[in-house]
């Protein structure tokens, strides 16, 4: 069919209708339901692929734990300090424990019938893996290590044969040295591993490291020198069933009869030799003759060795708490010489009593003096820091004016009733309360308390900011409790500031916080001349004229400034 005319289809497009409004948003409830859903959708996410044209579903493992992630994210370092690093402290437990294992199993083993052809194996695999811990240590720690060299902190990998530690080394692979080989020839003999016991070295440092990073480290002291002679009767009494194996055992009274458990029975019969306690069988051979008169002789020495070790462990232990008892009794003694008072004399006692409680010595000075001043300031900053820095005497001032300035305190400990201060003193040192509270009393008897001084409360600057002197005390200050005092003397702050002139004229300054406490303490001369009301926190005198003259003070402080 053929059409004369061209026809044209238009197709005109309708109208856009107008958007559907969007749905409200669902209640705070249904969308922390969705989010829960969402979460456990990805939890429950699996893992999809083909394999040989079969969909293979694998579920998503569990997160791991964070002590394993940390365990899989450390890396070694590749440096270490002997001095800090807890690391080499604990692979040096476990170094020791294996040079323990030679020491003491090696006697034991070539001495008495514990190793068979049965249980060859298990000695064989202890052997080696103690051997292995000595590999690891001269391959992966010791090349690690860092030493001191003209005070420059150089790293051992750099300079492993030098002099500082070829010595080391030498020793270490001489403890390695492979004498098993004549295991093909004299069977399994134990005492072919006696080149183990070289690495002595690794148990000295081990106890230097556990002397420093332990607290009370006299108990490992007593542990230790208590092993020593341990071990002096373990080696007896493996060389006494060698002689009696070697006599025969039961050949006579003297040696090893072979009833019983044989080690505890010989490490008996050491016990008694080594510390001459006597009461065994006569020797009659020579053999046995010379046995015993060495026994006796090493004995006498190894144990009065002991004593003397475990003596020396002991003072040390004791030497602060003997210092203190010596303080005592010769301050008692020369208290009894003057025939002072006894009540005195228990006031005296009372504060040695607390102030060794409270600090564990009686002068925090004579311990801080041995320090470099470097190290000084870093100990103070880290103990009193905290408790200065709140004082609002020296707020604005400079930090470093602050960290010198805490070097100069000295630590005083007041007892119940003490007068810290007197009213009509002359003031030469400045307070701040540590621990403990002080009152400030008045009245005919010195018993009407006006105000209490907490901890971190500081009193007695004028006396320090105050150019000249004869700077007298306003009020009469005693400890309420026990209470121990930061003290700052006038000269040694005059020294400091010094070096710091700008925080010298913020303290000296009438609109800085300083200007506050003389404020306060006009105040308070006003009040303890006067009865007083508290008000708010304020001091508010009930008589009309002396509240025109508190009102006048506050008003002419302000104004002084401005001149």
């Amino acid at each position: 069919v053929r059409y004369s005319k061209p026809y044209v289809l238009i197709f005109t497009a309708p109208s856009k209708a107008p958007p559907p409004p969007p749905p409200p948003p669902p209640p705070e409830g249904e969308k922390k339901d969705d989010t829960t859903a969402a979460q456990e959708q990805d939890e429950g996410e699996e893992f999809q692929f083909e394999l040989l044209g079969y969909p293979v579903k694998i579920p998503k493992p569990p997160p791991i734990p964070d002590w394993l992630q940390a365990v899989l994210e450390y890396r070694f370092p590749s440096s270490i300090d002997p001095f800090t690093d807890i690391i080499y402290v604990v692979w040096l437990f476990f170094v020791v424990a294996a040079w323990n294992w030679n020491v003491w199993l090696i006697p034991i083993r070539w001495a008495f019938p514990y190793q068979t052809t049965e249980n060859i194996h298990l000695w064989l695999l202890a052997d080696y893996t103690c051997d292995f811990i000595y590999i690891a240590d001269i391959v992966i720690f010791q090349p690690r290590l860092q030493f001191v060299r003209g005070g420059d902190i150089v790293d051992m990998r750099e300079h492993y044969m030098t002099t500082e530690s070829l010595c080391f080394l030498q020793m270490d692979l001489i403890s390695l040295f492979p004498m098993e080989i004549l295991y093909f020839f004299t069977g399994v003999n134990p005492l072919l591993r006696f080149p183990r016991l070289l690495k002595y070295m690794v148990f000295f440092e081990f106890n230097d490291r556990m002397e420093a990073v332990m607290k009370k480290a006299y108990i490992y002291r007593v542990i230790r020198t208590s092993t020593y002679l341990l071990y002096s009767l373990h080696i007896n009494a493996c060389l006494f069933y060698w002689g009696s194996d070697y006599e025969g055992l039961g050949s006579t009274k003297w040696v090893y009869n072979g009833k019983g458990n044989a080690y505890i029975r010989c490490y008996y019969f050491a016990v008694k030799t080594l510390i001459t306690i006597g009461g065994l069988p006569d020797p009659t051979t020579v053999f046995e003759i010379c046995f015993q008169l060495i026994n006796y002789f090493v004995g006498v020495f190894a144990f009065s060795i002991m004593i003397g070790q475990m003596r020396d462990v002991v003072g040390a232990a004791t030497a602060g708490e003997n210092y203190y008892r010596a303080c005592m009794d010769s301050t008692v003694k020369y208290m009894n010489s003057y025939s002072i008072p006894r009540e005195v004399q228990n006031r005296i006692k009372t504060w040695y009593d607390y102030t060794w409680k409270i600090q564990g010595m009686l002068d925090e000075q004579e311990l801080l003096v041995q320090l470099p001043t470097k190290m000084r300031m870093d100990i103070a900053v880290d103990v009193n820091y905290s408790i200065v820095s709140k004082v609002a005497l020296f707020q604005g001032c400079d930090r470093q004016m602050v960290f010198d300035m805490l070097t100069r305190l000295k630590s005083v400990v007041y007892l119940p009733g003490d007068f810290v201060c007197k009213k009509g003193e002359i003031g030469r040192e400045m307070y701040i309360i540590k621990q403990g509270e002080v009152q400030v009393v008045g009245g005919p008897d010195l018993q009407t308390v006006f105000v209490t001084i907490r901890a971190g409360s500081v009193f007695g600057e004028i006396s320090l900011l105050a150019g000249g002197g004869g700077n007298r005390r306003t009020a009469n200050v005693k400890a309420h409790g026990f209470a121990n005092l930061f003290i700052l003397d006038k000269n040694d702050l005059a020294e400091i500031l010094v070096h710091y002139p700008e925080s010298q004229k913020l303290l000296r300054s009438p609109t800085d916080g300083s200007y506050f406490f003389f404020l306060s303490e006009v105040l308070l001369k006003l009040k303890l001349e006067q009865n007083h009301q508290m008000m708010e926190g304020l001091w508010i005198y009930s008589k009309p004229v002396q509240f025109v003259s508190f009102v006048s003070v506050f008003f002419l402080c302000l104004i002084c400034p401005l001149s």
